[in-house]
């Protein structure tokens, strides 16, 4: 949402860098489909989906979310 070219890698330094005991809600951040971005070998994919399934969200077969459920388009 930020319309930065590059700003996806902004983000993920500054979320890869938030200490463990955070309350900053990094699991809300997606990528521009509305699917998940992070490791899948640290389980945090499985964990972040985990976590985003408990607040309604709902992946497709693909694993992503719709933009158009939350009343967004990242196109538009």
């Amino acid at each position: 949402m930020v319309g930065e070219p590059r700003a996806a890698r902004g983000v993920g330094y500054a979320l890869s860098h938030l200490p463990p005991d955070t309350d900053v809600p990094w699991w809300r951040v997606v990528n521009r489909r509305g699917a998940i971005s992070t490791s899948r070998a640290s389980g945090l994919a499985q964990r972040q989906r985990a976590l985003l399934e408990r607040e309604g969200i709902v992946f497709d077969e693909l694993g992503e979310a719709s933009w158009e459920q939350f009343g967004w388009d990242p196109y538009g």
